[in-house]
């Protein structure tokens, strides 16, 4: 198909993918489907009808990369076989090709990184009539090579606390820093990821009273008594950004043995020190105070841990600003109103093969839109996207 290796092809990753139709059915590959889609997906389209678009108008172009026996599928047979295929083992075949291209070398070698686990809903998915609602993804994001690592979709009678241990599960998370919003901080999540020897900053709220009352009135003492005997960093960093100033306040303390709540300390396994970020911003003349509290399993002991804590914090939202906008900026992915069956799960998987892939080449100086664009423009520069580096 390209000159990509064979390691991080996506024939290679992905030709092994279960078809769900029956055999005297299948006019097309199921690899010949899902290469038209995702090639499709990079330079632009949002739908099955202009995938089918796509294909007719490259049909010389993929007829010398795939086999194509019955010429470009129709836009129904790639509804259909999208809305039929296996979500999971879909999500399975991109978790393995991502875990490739991570350790290929192709993307540099990282000393440590944090990954992101948040959610989003993809708002135009619901079908009224068949009573089903919006779908929700749970995303893993490698916050150094800013790749989404896998994703879950939320079952429609749970939340994101039942979809997040199963992303963790996907992944090979040890020696990172998870990263997780407030929904995700629970003492079985904080668990999980220390036995899969990861470290975890996970935002405190309230919902979990009793560990915030206690961290609260920890801090409170702590702050009168000058944090004397306490380990405990602290940095400071100013950004300026289109007339706004924000000074941003980062501290890790580490938690003592003897804590008047010692013993909701240790339903928390890992948990070491308390980490406090309290941003100002100026604006207009006008001063806003944030203060946000995190408990994490890195211990305050070390001045490096403060440095990462506070990469992993800064860099958690990159999940908002680098993934879920781009996705609904580039990509439309809340006006899609594909809703049949498994077709929106599926679509979402293509979003995210074509972000992954987009963002790895890094020859063009340009955003993702522009870049889907010159795909769909240029052969040679949509050969480029595909070699993933």
């Amino acid at each position: 198909m390209s000159e990509m290796p064979a390691s991080v092809s996506l024939v290679d990753h992905f030709k092994h993918l279960p078809d769900p139709r029956i055999h005297r059915t299948r006019r097309h590959e199921l690899i010949d489907v899902v290469v038209i889609a995702v090639l499709a997906v990079i330079c632009g389209a949002e739908d099955f009808v202009t995938i089918e678009m796509f294909g007719k108008a490259k049909r010389e172009w993929l007829s010398e990369r795939l086999r194509l026996v019955n010429g470009i599928p129709s836009h129904d047979t790639f509804a259909r076989v999208f809305a039929r295929l296996d979500g999971k083992a879909f999500e399975d075949c991109f978790k393995r090709w991502v875990e490739a291209l991570r350790n290929s070398g192709a993307l540099g070698v990282e000393k440590e990184e944090s990954i992101a686990i948040d959610g989003k809903t993809i708002r135009h998915s619901f079908d009224t009539a068949a009573g089903v609602a919006s779908i929700h993804m749970v995303s893993a994001w490698a916050t150094t090579h800013r790749l989404v690592l896998g994703q879950v979709k939320v079952d429609s009678k749970s939340n994101e606390i039942t979809a997040i241990p199963e992303v963790l599960k996907m992944l090979d998370i040890a020696g990172c820093i998870i990263t997780i919003d407030a929904m995700g901080c629970q003492k079985s999540i904080a668990r999980q990821i220390k036995e899969q020897q990861g470290e975890y900053v996970l935002a405190l709220k309230d919902n979990q009273p009793s560990l915030c009352q206690g961290v609260e009135l920890f801090l409170e003492h702590a702050q009168k008594d000058g944090y004397y005997g306490l380990k405990t960093h602290y940095i400071q960093d100013i950004g300026k950004d289109h007339g706004r100033i924000e000074t941003r306040r980062y501290r890790l303390i580490e938690l003592p043995e003897g804590i008047a709540w010692q013993d909701e300390k240790r339903l928390w396994c890992g948990l070491k020190s308390i980490g406090v970020v309290c941003s100002t911003r100026q604006l207009n003349g006008k001063t806003t105070t944030e203060t946000r509290l995190y408990i994490t399993s890195l211990t305050a002991a070390k001045r490096s841990n403060l440095m990462r804590f506070s990469r992993a914090v800064r860099n958690h939202w990159g999940i908002e600003n680098t993934l879920h906008w781009v996705l609904d900026v580039s990509f439309s992915e809340d006006d899609c109103r594909i809703r049949k069956d498994n077709a929106p799960e599926n679509f979402s998987v293509l979003r995210r093969i074509a972000l992954n892939l987009l963002t790895a080449e890094t020859n063009t100086k340009a955003g993702v839109k522009s870049k889907r664009k010159k795909a769909g423009w240029d052969n040679t520069y949509l050969e480029q996207v595909l070699m993933g580096i």
